[in-house]
């Protein structure tokens, strides 16, 4: 009901197998799913979008209640995309399946490959790669992640809780975790890890890419 009111096209589903039907049928721009629902779980819907080579690219968002915690670590270790914890607002919903249907409204060959600042650092997402002036940088999952999230929207400030949920973290991080992460992160790419020019601080607010995009 929500999403309708946000004028997204929105096609139901009474169970998880008519819901499986519906995506091979229409091959949804997204996803979402509850995991307690009759006949097939939203992980196993998951599980099933996911490993079919015809419907894996079809984002994948789960709604759980904080009681669901296996069931939400397993639906992101199948692939899912995004979750959210009951109760939620409405708004929220909507600024989630915003970001996820951002993240795949373009062409993938030609948008995998992102380049920051004069070429400076390059980011290669379907390789999962990045480079710092032409060299390949070893990063952790987190540390990658958090690269990502950050030059998403270069210039952008990003709170900790923002980058906890942009990196899957969720319940499983905390606003120290990312300052950690931050600070190994700049160990890698920053010329100077104590003046950064690339991960940003932006006082009593969180961080931001300092690299303008490259047209």
């Amino acid at each position: 009901m929500h999403l309708l009111g946000a004028e997204f096209a929105v096609r139901p589903a009474r169970n998880g197998r008519e819901a499986l039907e519906l995506v091979r049928e229409r091959m949804p721009a997204l996803v979402v799913t509850d995991v307690m629902m009759p006949e097939m779980s939203g992980t196993e819907l998951c599980e099933a979008i996911k490993g079919d080579a015809a419907l894996a690219g079809v984002p994948v968002m789960l709604v759980t209640s904080k009681a669901e915690r296996e069931m939400k670590i397993q639906g992101l270790e199948l692939g899912a995309d995004d979750y959210v914890t009951k109760p939620f607002s409405p708004q929220e919903v909507v600024l989630r399946v915003q970001a996820i249907l951002r993240r795949g409204s373009d062409d993938p060959t030609a948008s995998a490959v992102r380049s920051f600042g004069g070429g400076e650092l390059t980011i290669d997402e379907n390789r999962h790669e990045v480079r710092l002036r032409g060299t390949e940088v070893e990063l952790t999952p987190s540390e990658w992640s958090l690269l990502v999230a950050l030059a998403g929207a270069p210039g952008r400030v990003y709170s900790r809780t923002e980058l906890i949920n942009r990196t899957r973290g969720y319940e499983f991080a905390s606003e120290r975790a990312i300052d950690s992460h931050v600070k190994n992160l700049r160990r890698k790419i920053e010329e100077d890890p104590h003046e950064p020019r690339i991960v940003e601080t932006v006082l009593g607010t969180g961080y931001r890419l300092g690299l303008r995009r490259d047209a």
